[in-house]
């Protein structure tokens, strides 16, 4: 008996024996084996502390950036950074002005394209709208690996251009007077995964250690805590979901740590509290599901400035007022998301899609109602219920083109496959580019369906080795003696969990004491803990026929250990991933 949209097979990661590594005795036996299920081994990878952080001069390129921006703050030359409308672009955004301004650059601004007019990063047109009297100086942020065309119109008026970005790179660079980019060829950096806000927080601190040695900070401002940029850092880092390697665990942590103090930025604080967050128990999760949503529903639905100017507000008033605005558009997100899932599953029912999807490598779905601000998350969503790559297409405007949002499954890197199709298929994509998990394209509406079976093809031959069967990856079974609060605090401390370290998930089988419904869409359970006389609770969010696991006698299912906080009092609770009931 099954209440869920997709029967899942729960995998361990690996047998406990094979997990445990040379942690040292201070790491628990469970915490290590936690650990050793993520590839790491050694008391080093562990630590947390900024001294860990690989030196920026690793960054091919930096040199230059470096002497260029110390050049502008010498010559007094304006600054135009240009940002993305995400969140990492945003906050990356928010680090560079603030940046600049602490090192003492006396012209810094910026400029963020809109989603729905301007396109994406530097492009011609962008520089073309820059009126006088231009910037001297454009830096980006977030993007510009991939504009050459933008570059190109920003040197021929007259302005340099400095790219930081993330993005993989295409076979030629943009000719612009610096690039770092820890994901250029040859480049000696050893986090290939930082977001944009991680790359240009990486420049100011290689620019304020140039500044430092050749006197600047003697003879023209104070040399300025650049860790005071870290909860913008952490924010971003976590909001564009890449993965926590060592140096981005360190980065989110210390982000989190600020945070946690109560230094962090207003608009920070504001976006917790619209979200009902506490600022002293935050954990990354809480960046990745109540700020990030509110931060981008800026720029799904209306215009990224307001995201920025909420981050950039020094006064709390100001923050808060932007914050609420923020929080209101995320409603709007949520009602416009909710309707375009309902139009997803119900195409997905009707044309009997998921009984074909076995047949497909990769899906791709349009209509014409779609909010192009949104595809995005629709896209997930679907991935998440088929476990097969998925594009999500909406109209662009007027100009017969489609914007497609791709996300991808373990195993299918989207931005390969998709330079595949350009490389076999010219002229079929007008635009694309991203990462391995989650990219971006356009094409011409005419051209959805042959692109609809190019990409099931491509997909599908990139496929050795992946299972495409629906799956739940856990730490196996929890031992009756951790079923209590101590060892979810543990846990808690022992992230920051995300992208590629995952928050720690068990899995087993429950007897069913009893159970309600909350708030018609969850199911509360209260569980027989196994191999001991003890019970937990335990709840499930958003469950398909809630009233159906009341009657359950037993049931398997994979979970994280939680802390139930109410009045004041703490206990242990059980947030369950995925059930199915065993009787």
């Amino acid at each position: 008996m099954l209440f869920h949209p997709v029967r899942k097979k729960i995998v361990r990661r690996v047998p406990p024996e094979a997990a445990v590594g040379d942690l040292g005795q201070e790491v628990p036996e469970l915490l290590g084996r936690i650990y050793g299920n993520r590839s790491i081994h050694s008391a080093r990878e562990l630590r947390r502390s900024l001294s860990e952080l690989p030196s920026p001069h690793l960054l091919s390129g930096m040199e230059a950036m470096t002497l260029q921006l110390e050049a502008a703050l010498r010559q007094r030359k304006s600054i135009l950074v240009v940002a993305d409308y995400d969140a990492d672009g945003a906050t990356g955004c928010a680090v560079a002005v603030r940046g600049l301004r602490a090192l003492g650059a006396g012209q810094v601004s910026y400029i963020v394209p809109n989603r729905f007019t301007g396109g994406y990063g530097l492009t011609p047109e962008l520089v073309e709208s820059l009126g006088e009297p231009l910037p001297e100086v454009l830096l980006t942020v977030d993007n510009g690996i991939s504009h050459h065309a933008g570059v190109v119109a920003a040197k021929k008026r007259g302005m340099t251009v400095l790219i930081t970005d993330h993005h993989l790179p295409g076979d030629t660079l943009p000719p612009a007077d610096a690039i770092v980019n820890p994901n250029l060829p040859g480049d000696r950096f050893p986090s290939k995964t930082l977001a944009g806000v991680g790359v240009i927080y990486y420049v100011l601190g290689a620019l304020r250690a140039r500044l430092r040695e050749t006197g600047w900070f003697r003879s023209e401002t104070a040399e300025p805590n650049l860790g005071q940029l870290l909860d913008l850092v952490a924010l971003g880092t976590v909001a564009d979901v890449v993965p926590l390697d060592h140096v981005n665990r360190i980065l989110v942590h210390q982000g989190l740590v600020r945070i946690r103090a109560g230094r962090c930025h207003w608009g920070i604080r504001a976006l917790l509290e619209v979200a009902g967050r506490n600022l002293d128990d935050l954990r990354a999760d809480g960046l990745g599901f109540a700020v990030a949503p509110r931060l981008n529903a800026a720029g799904r639905l209306d215009d990224m400035t307001l995201g920025i100017e909420c981050l950039l507000a020094d006064d709390p008033a100001c923050a808060r007022e932007l914050a609420r605005r923020l929080d209101t558009l995320n409603r709007e997100r949520r009602t416009i998301e909710g309707e375009m899932s309902a139009s997803a599953w119900e195409t997905l029912d009707r044309c009997q899609t998921q009984t074909d999807a076995s047949a497909r490598a990769g899906i791709c779905m349009y209509d014409p109602s779609w909010h192009q601000g949104v595809i995005g998350i629709l896209a997930s969503r679907i991935k998440d219920r088929l476990h097969r790559p998925v594009i999500a297409f909406a109209p662009s405007g007027d100009d017969g083109l489609l914007k497609g949002s791709a996300r991808s499954i373990a195993g299918v890197h989207i931005r390969d496959v998709l330079c595949t199709i350009a490389s076999r298929h010219p002229g079929l994509l007008h635009r694309f580019g991203g990462h391995a998990m989650a990219a971006g394209l356009t094409l011409a509406k005419e051209h959805i369906d042959r692109f609809a079976a190019v990409f099931d093809a491509t997909v599908a031959a990139s496929l050795t080795g992946v299972d495409l069967e629906p799956t739940v990856v856990t730490d196996g079974e929890l031992p009756p003696e951790h079923f209590h609060i101590e060892t979810a605090l543990l846990l808690r401390e022992a992230g920051p969990w995300g992208q590629s370290f995952p928050e720690p998930l068990f899995d087993g089988e429950f007897e069913v004491r009893n159970g309600k419904v909350v708030a018609e869409r969850h199911v509360r359970l209260n569980l027989a803990v196994p191999g001991s006389g003890r019970r937990v609770e335990g709840i499930a969010f958003g469950v398909a026929e809630p009233e159906a696991w009341l009657r359950c006698r037993s049931v398997r299912m994979a979970f994280r250990l939680d802390v139930n906080e109410f009045r004041g009092s703490r206990q242990l609770q059980l947030g369950i991933e995925y059930m199915e009931a065993m009787d």
